[in-house]
């Protein structure tokens, strides 16, 4: 029983061993990483990804357009039953046997430039598929970054939860020792003892938060092993913006200039023009040239030649004036052969036809005159989402420029009202070692500290974040491409 209770430890602690080395091997993943994976693995990415090649495939449509058409056909058919025999003029039940083949050729002369805007449609449909995806590609960005200063300050906020239960831990062993030397009452020892289990509520509270921080950007990564993800371990510096000495008039303008979504709403307005171009040349007539070559083949007996017919060699046409003579016309049968083979009957057989197709609009139930007023609509509503795009990102400039001016200001209130916390904190710890201070002034003064450094914290990373935001407007990249 012993060596097996003694083997039973050792597997124990290999497997123990085992899950430290793999926890301390674990990968860790830095801010630049999380964002190249997300935009790898992104669905909606990978949909717009998609779109873009629906669109050069478009466009090659549109190409073909100016290419002539080139179509193929042959058949071959049976007539069985009564038909007419082509040798005798006579109706026989039959069966008789037909070979066509031809090739058609077609091509646009002129089609009221609508091949011409098709094409430029399809240029600008590119280039908005990837302003689709460009959009879609800093949005994911901009929430992997968002996310990973969530868990930054998570962890810096349990750094300070678990520095407060270790300090409030040592008050209670040390108020411990008071009450059972009868300097201090038992009341401060249960005080204490209330702190520290405050303190352990805050602790798993802040903890799960970082969980549930890490949680979050490991889905947004989609990663398939989630479990022991992690970040690096890295210390954000708050530094003033060079973007905050700009006006938010200067901030807006150059946003407007570079924004992904301002571009895309004046390329859809590009393209609704397109559209309405395309509308209107079926107004126009089109020219179209055609070519055709076609041949055919019989499988029926032909006629090879004629014979004077042995049953009924002459036949009466007539008399002669005055002596009534017979004229006499010698009567012929003709003659059958096998057909001639397939391919001299198509040599034989073969024609040809080109010539020029002109077709006039005239009426087609206003269905043109339709189709353009729907053109007229779309580019009017693309121009009216143009002019909303506008004010929407004037509005977001100006209120990122606003948060940030205030995030920076509430972060430097809350650099100020910790240290003095932290002052007040180590004089109610003089005050309270030396008996001048009971234990409940002394843990609100230690609450308040507490409560300082977390929105130290806060205001941080919500300035940090705000930041980012901010200068990502401007023009200033996210991250460092790799």
């Amino acid at each position: 029983m012993k060596s097996f209770s003694a083997a039973k430890w050792l597997l124990t602690g290999l497997l123990f061993v085992t899950y430290q080395s793999q926890a301390q091997t674990a990968k860790k993943w830095t801010l630049d990483e999380c964002v190249e994976y997300a935009l790898q693995k992104n669905i909606s990415i990978k949909n717009s990804e998609l779109d873009k090649q629906v669109t050069e495939i478009n466009k090659k449509d549109a190409i073909g357009n100016f290419y002539p058409s080139i179509n193929g056909q042959a058949s071959h058919s049976w007539n069985i039953g009564l038909n007419q025999n082509i040798t005798t003029g006579l109706l026989e039940n039959q069966t008789t046997q037909f070979t066509s083949a031809g090739v058609n050729v077609g091509v646009d002369i002129y089609k009221g430039l609508q091949n011409q805007n098709q094409l430029r449609k399809a240029n600008l449909s590119i280039i908005s598929s990837q302003y689709q995806l460009t959009k879609m590609q800093e949005d994911v960005s901009l929430n992997v970054v968002n996310a990973y200063l969530q868990i930054i300050f998570n962890k810096e906020n349990l750094k300070v939860q678990q520095e407060q239960l270790a300090y409030d831990t040592k008050q209670q062993e040390r108020t411990q020792e008071l009450v059972d030397a009868g300097v201090v009452p038992k009341g401060d020892l249960l005080d204490a003892k209330a702190t520290v289990a405050t303190d352990n509520q805050r602790l798993i509270a802040a903890e799960n938060a970082l969980l549930i921080s890490k949680l979050s950007l490991a889905q947004l990564l989609q990663l398939d092993e989630f479990q022991d993800f992690d970040i690096a371990d890295a210390e954000v510096p708050v530094e003033n913006s060079t973007v905050l000495l700009e006006e938010a008039k200067t901030v807006y303008e150059k946003a407007k200039q570079n924004r992904t979504e301002i571009l895309l709403a004046a390329n859809n307005v590009s393209i609704a023009e397109s559209d309405l171009k395309i509308a209107r040349g079926a107004y126009q007539p089109t020219l179209q040239g055609f070519y055709s070559f076609s041949t055919r083949a019989a499988y029926a007996d032909r006629v090879v030649g004629f014979e004077q017919d042995a049953a009924n060699p002459n036949s009466v046409i007539g008399f002669v004036d005055g002596t009534n003579q017979l004229v006499m016309q010698p009567n012929f049968s003709p003659v059958l052969g096998k057909p001639k083979s397939v391919f001299d009957q198509f040599s034989e057989n073969k024609g040809q036809n080109f010539g020029l197709s002109l077709n006039v609009p005239i009426f087609n139930g206003f269905s043109v005159r339709n189709n353009v007023q729907r053109s007229k609509v779309a580019l009017e509503r693309s121009k009216i989402a143009l002019e909303q795009s506008e004010l929407d990102l004037e509005r977001t400039v100006y209120t990122a420029y606003t948060d940030t001016k205030g995030a920076l200001k509430s972060y430097e209130a809350a650099v100020a009202t910790l240290e003095s916390r932290e002052q007040a904190f180590n004089y109610a710890k003089d005050r309270y070692e030396v008996g001048l201070m009971n234990v409940f002034d002394f843990n609100q003064a230690q609450t308040l500290y507490v409560n300082a450094q977390s929105e130290v914290l806060r205001t941080k990373y919500d300035y940090i974040f705000r930041t980012k935001i901010l200068e990502f407007y401007f023009g200033i990249p996210l991250y460092k491409k790799q």
